[in-house]
């Protein structure tokens, strides 16, 4: 083996640790016993991890080998293939992205759940027999619920204008994570779930597209929509419609970052109403996550955003905030975090200098939740950290997904017409309580999406906890089906 130059200094130093730039290279290499190792040196030494290396095909010309391999970014890509070709003297055919491959096409789509084998099945799905069905809902509108996939169904509304990390990039661009939600929905609590991605450049837009399609669906996940806009389309539609209205990035997260909470306080010894909360980012989930521990009993909020700790004189969202918190009246994050209990980051990497964390209390509880890069990294944070962030290749990820299909899956069980602060609280507590004693001693503050009985047991306190306040929707529930039938 020949000896080789060292990789090009701008190669990034860190290795990559997720499946999100995820390639296979499809190589042409000329014949040589030892192309196998080769490339998985190259490939190491270029920051990369190889997953695997797939023989395609060997000619008199040379070999065709598949390359996968983990990398950074499409950068990152980039630099790999030209140290592959620099160092083994292969020729990167193609490059393709099995994430990219996992969309084509779309991730969703239609099936009937009736079939259509005979003519009488034809009558009876369509005309004439659907006629029947349409004039029994038209006199009675409640037997939609039952006569249609209204009961089961929810629409997933966006403008586009905060997509994940991303920002706002549009309808389109929104298209591919909403999605994403749907099939979550489906398969984690057997919801049907519809992207609408709305071009619509104004909050009464979303409100009037809303309003005008919401009579086929039985509850309205908004998502993806920027602040302050989001907190205005929300309780317009919650007033206006008679179907739970829930905006995940504002009350999915803060629930989940309620439950994490609970739990981190139950593994130091501490209670709700006697830590010292400092959160930093108070855009859409920053203000639902700030109301919740308020409401929940925390005491001791201190809450800034860009321009510094929440004023009286702020944004009318701000203002009822600054009103229920900083009790003792601090106006500097350093003083802030000096023995605070706990950290909850919800704007950007960089908002909060790491080093301020280190003088927090014993034990101290970090939500370092903006994406892609959190506040605090974990080779950052002081050795007795409890550490929480919004990255799956990180423990303890802080995922709304843990919450909405078993929000939604309870809320249509039963029919809900609204979202309750009973409901949210509820589901705190059903998300928190999957997490045993057992994981708890380890660290664990929050359960894996994965985990079966996570998405049964938040749909089972949603739904009654909604009983619990409307007793009278046992009844109209059992009317309605007895009338169905």
């Amino acid at each position: 083996m020949v000896d080789r130059p060292p990789p090009p200094a701008e190669l990034p130093r860190s290795r990559p640790s997720g499946a999100g730039y995820t390639v296979t290279m499809r190589v042409l290499a000329p014949h040589d016993p030892t192309l196998l190792p080769r490339l998985a040196s190259v490939v190491d030494e270029a920051r990369g991890v190889v997953t695997g290396m797939d023989l395609v095909d060997v000619t008199t010309a040379g070999a065709t080998v598949d390359l996968t391999l983990l990398a950074l970014d499409e950068d990152h890509v980039t630099d790999v293939a030209t140290a592959l070709e620099t160092h083994t003297g292969v020729r990167v055919r193609h490059t393709s992205d099995p994430t990219f491959l996992f969309h084509l096409g779309g991730k969703i789509e239609v099936a009937a759940r009736t079939p259509l084998r005979t003519r009488q099945d034809m009558t009876m799905a369509y005309t004439p027999g659907v006629a029947r069905v349409a004039s029994a809902i038209a006199k009675r509108p409640e037997s939609a619920w039952t006569l249609t996939a209204k009961g089961t169904s929810i629409a997933i509304v966006t403008n586009g204008t905060a997509v994940l990390g991303l920002g706002n990039i549009g309808p389109y661009g929104a298209i591919p994570v909403m999605e994403g939600k749907a099939v979550i929905f489906k398969e984690f609590a057997g919801v049907n779930a519809y992207p609408l991605c709305l071009d619509a450049k104004t909050p009464q837009a979303v409100i009037d597209t809303t309003l005008a399609i919401a009579p086929g669906f039985g509850g309205i996940n908004l998502e993806d929509i920027a602040a302050p806009d989001c907190f205005r389309v929300e309780s317009e539609l919650q007033r206006q419609l008679d179907i739970p209205v829930f905006h995940d990035d504002q009350h999915g997260t803060a629930i989940v970052v309620s439950a994490a909470l609970l739990n981190a306080c139950r593994i130091t010894g501490r209670d709700f109403s006697e830590v010292r909360v400092v959160l930093v980012g108070c855009g859409a989930a920053g203000t639902a996550i700030s109301t919740a521990l308020l409401d929940a009993g925390v005491t001791d909020l201190v809450i800034f955003d860009k321009d510094g700790v929440l004023s009286v004189k702020g944004l009318p969202h701000h203002q009822v905030l600054a009103e229920r918190s900083n009790p003792r009246g601090i106006t500097e994050v350093a003083d802030a975090l000096r023995d605070a209990d706990v950290f909850i980051g919800t704007a950007r990497r960089g908002s909060v200098d790491p080093d301020l964390l280190k003088a927090m209390a014993p034990q101290p509880i970090v939500f370092a939740l903006s994406n892609p890069e959190p506040e605090l990294l974990p080779e950052e944070a002081r050795p007795d950290t409890l550490l929480a962030t919004g990255r799956s290749d990180m423990p303890n990820q802080i995922n709304n997904a843990l919450v909405f299909p078993g929000f939604f899956r309870g809320a249509l069980d039963v029919r809900a017409t609204k979202v309750t602060l009973a409901m949210k609280q509820a589901a705190t507590r059903a998300v928190a309580d999957i997490v045993t004693d057992e994981q708890r001693a380890l660290g664990v503050v929050v359960p894996t999406m994965f985990q079966s009985r996570l998405h049964n047991a938040v749909a089972g306190a949603v739904a009654d906890a909604w009983l619990a306040e409307h007793p009278e929707s046992r009844k109209r529930e059992s009317d309605l089906d007895g009338k169905a039938r």
